[in-house]
């Protein structure tokens, strides 16, 4: 399967600094792909935290069920000892050990024993998470034989290299930086992240790992953590599917002492702002990757009854493939956006509906608009980056989600997933 580069891949990409306490390091498994890396371990020095956020299937990779043993653990432990609470993530790709039952959670076991024992730290404080094919068995000794080298080789400075070795279907490695500062200490926080298929909210076939060097603790962590996924990484869809593998893990490395008094300290308030702005930077190239896509399309709802009503909405407009093929088709067929608002089964004032493309007024008050000529909107149709908004005349829920065309690559793709 040839899979070209996505014309929505951003031209450059962002030079990753090192994170005091993270380093990283990749491996040849031929797990699933030839002749390029398919295995990451990150190692964080003591005393990091960490904070995650997974798939909400009720058919969970055996991956994600380790994940959240071992943060059900460290959350234990962090409450009777001063240990750190993460060590090592290590990630495989071309293998999802999803629905693989009891094999599965034999081959977790096994892989975070050794990756536990080389390092030396507590089985609780080893994460993982994989992508790739669901249900097919994933052989532990091919990971466990690269451990000794990845510990080896692992330095301050292989982002780009990580960020390539967790991709799929991905055509461009996914990362991202930023600088800010908690209570004026000088922090940073890196991401990399995986992503083009099987993209829906409640996240997606998705891995992200975001690491900091501040401290954080653990519950402060999670809290920034769920807020942050709420904004961005569920608010995205690339296909409607939810996968097996969703994992979203936050480290914070604490080698940057910050000074603040709980979750809600305006001392918090840049970090959060900066956590939130690398995670929708993220969210938003796994978009562009999306599989087949051509055009990135911003859905901005307003006039809902409440926010969570006017993201139902978004995503309903997201998720419709009659939507999402007029657009691949550069077709400003403004009535399946109705259709969409309609299916939704939120409140919307049918007589009150008013509907923007690019910025074009094309519908308001119930009806097409007296003004509106198709013509104008052929420019902004033809162009990579679509918007809409739709405003539905109730009250003032708002939200903006995130999706991309479909196109007949998209079929392609996933037909030929496996071979």
């Amino acid at each position: 399967m040839t899979i070209k580069t996505s014309p929505l891949a951003p031209t450059s990409q962002p030079q990753l600094p090192a994170i005091k306490g993270v380093r990283l390091a990749v491996a040849e498994t031929g797990i699933k792909y030839k002749n390029r890396a398919d295995l990451m371990l990150a190692i964080m020095q003591p005393p990091a935290t960490i904070a995650g956020c997974f798939t909400t299937s009720k058919t969970a990779s055996a991956p994600v069920d380790f994940c959240k043993a071992n943060l059900a653990a460290s959350g234990a432990a962090s409450k009777a000892s001063s240990d750190s609470k993460a060590a090592a993530i290590i990630v495989n790709a071309g293998n999802a050990n999803a629905f693989t039952g009891k094999k599965g959670q034999s081959s977790t076991a096994k892989v975070g024993d050794m990756v536990a024992k080389t390092i030396g730290c507590p089985d609780r404080q080893v994460y993982m998470a994989s992508t790739g094919v669901i249900g097919e068995p994933l052989d532990p000794s091919d990971i466990i034989n690269a451990i000794d080298g990845l510990v080896a080789t692992a330095r301050n400075d292989a982002w780009s290299k990580a960020a390539r070795a967790i991709m799929t279907t991905d055509t461009f490695a996914k990362q991202a930086t930023i600088k800010t500062q908690i209570n004026g200490q000088p922090v940073t926080i890196n991401g990399i992240a995986k992503g083009s298929g099987m993209i829906a909210p409640n996240m997606a076939t998705m891995l992200v790992f975001l690491f900091s060097d501040a401290s954080l603790p653990q519950d402060i962590a999670q809290h920034l953590l769920s807020a942050s996924v709420d904004q961005s990484f569920n608010s995205i869809s690339v296909d409607s599917d939810t996968s097996t593998s969703d994992t979203v893990l936050l480290c914070a490395t604490g080698q940057e002492q910050t000074n603040f008094h709980g979750a809600d300290d305006r001392a918090l308030a840049d970090f959060k702002q900066a956590l939130d702005e690398l995670t929708r930077n993220l969210a938003h190239q796994v978009v562009r990757d999306g599989e087949g896509a051509e055009k990135f399309i911003s859905i901005t709802v307003t006039g809902a009854q409440s926010d969570i009503a006017a993201r139902k909405i978004g995503l309903s407009i997201a998720n419709s493939p009659l939507v999402k093929t007029a657009i691949a088709g550069e077709d400003a067929n403004w009535g399946r956006i109705v259709m969409a608002v309609g299916k939704a089964g939120e409140m919307a004032d049918r007589d009150a509906l008013s509907i923007d493309i690019g910025g074009v007024r094309v519908a308001s008050m119930g009806e097409a608009d007296a003004d509106y000529k198709e013509q104008d909107l052929i420019p902004h149709m033809q162009g990579r980056e679509i918007d809409i908004a739709v405003d539905v005349g109730i009250a003032t829920g708002s939200a903006t989600v995130w999706t991309c065309d479909l196109t007949h690559r998209y079929i392609e793709i996933n037909a030929d997933y496996r071979s």
